[in-house]
């Protein structure tokens, strides 16, 4: 039976720096606010001026990815993207992206799934190889955040969240009878509750109108701006996390303390915090990457990996855990031989 390998990661960051105090004004807030409710320091935005968009990030990713893999752009069987910033409402971000990376006639796939969407993405890679279907993929996820946020006051409590960028890894096959050492995901785990999407979305633009699905006084509401009632998922995400990163290691018979290292998705540090105070994680264990990037959902796990591997602190043979939350609700996580 065939499992896949990580082959090889890579990352993207837009080159300017929003730090706190860049938004304090425009947003009414302070550094000291922003950094001890979230942890975050500084995001990376894209030129507001530009037409940058979320699969021109996806392709600088991607190219340092398939660099690092060694895998030429033509090996690829398929590519996934996950992002809730798409380019356009249709088609699906991930043929603009697959037309930018001029890789035609193989199948292009886009994940809706929010901060789990990259969890998601790679699962559904993984079952494609373990299948035999396909041999190499790639799977990313990419977000440009910066050209839908509310940078008013009164957005402020989700303004200051988010960032631009995107991370990919490219996904290869190999023999079961090869895993004792050797680089696999070992599995994925995937969840959703419906029934708390509200909690955490963008209401506008809605076939759920009478009528047509945006007009003039749509735009009045300022309901295409994102809105979150961020104590409840608070509370879920904390109680959602530890249960599906159990759900993972007894899947695989492992403990928390077997574990090397656990890269979270970087929705809030004090989220994380939390998690690993709960399941008896070290903070040696955690690696974050919010404090300098903030939250580039569908982006944060591959980022996270490409940062770890920089910072030496994500190394061959490794065990790793990841888990995300968020939108949807969705939750998932992965367990990783590296």
């Amino acid at each position: 039976m065939k499992r896949s390998k990580i082959l090889g990661v890579g990352s993207y960051l837009p080159s300017q720096i929003w730090k706190n105090s860049d938004l304090e004004k425009m947003m009414d807030t302070s550094d000291e606010w922003i950094q001890q409710r979230t942890g975050i320091r500084q995001r990376h935005w894209v030129d507001q001026n530009s037409s940058v968009c979320t699969s021109d990030l996806a392709i600088e990713a991607s190219k340092k990815a398939l660099e690092n893999s060694k895998i030429k752009k033509d090996e690829l069987d398929m590519v996934i993207l996950a992002t809730l910033s798409p380019d356009h409402e249709f088609p699906g971000t991930a043929c603009f992206f697959q037309a930018k990376l001029n890789v035609p006639g193989i199948p292009a796939l886009d994940v809706r799934q929010q901060c789990t969407g990259f969890i998601y993405g790679l699962s559904i890679a993984d079952q494609f190889i373990r299948t035999g279907t396909y041999q190499k993929i790639l799977v990313v996820g990419a977000e440009v955040h910066s050209k839908g946020l509310n940078k008013t006051p009164e957005g402020r409590d989700v303004g200051v969240l988010f960032g631009d960028g995107a991370g990919a890894v490219v996904l290869g096959s190999c023999e079961k009878s090869e895993l004792s050492s050797m680089s696999h995901i070992l599995s994925t785990h995937l969840h959703a509750d419906g029934q708390f999407a509200r909690e955490l979305w963008v209401q506008e633009p809605s076939m759920n109108h009478p009528g047509d699905r945006m007009d003039s006084e749509y735009i009045k509401t300022a309901n295409f701006y994102p809105q979150m009632n961020g104590k409840n998922v608070f509370i879920h995400a904390v109680r959602r996390m530890p249960e599906v990163i159990l759900e993972a290691l007894s899947k695989n018979e492992l403990n928390t303390n077997q574990i090397d290292l656990y890269i979270f998705h970087q929705a809030n540090l004090r989220i994380n915090e939390r998690v690993a105070k709960q399941l008896e994680i070290p903070q040696e264990k955690v690696f974050n990457t919010i404090d300098r990037f903030g939250n580039t959902t569908a982006a944060t796990i591959p980022i996270g990996f490409d940062e770890a591997i920089k910072a030496g602190k994500l190394k061959p043979g490794m065990l790793v855990v990841s888990a995300a939350f968020g939108s949807g609700f969705t939750w998932a996580a992965t367990v990783i031989r590296w």
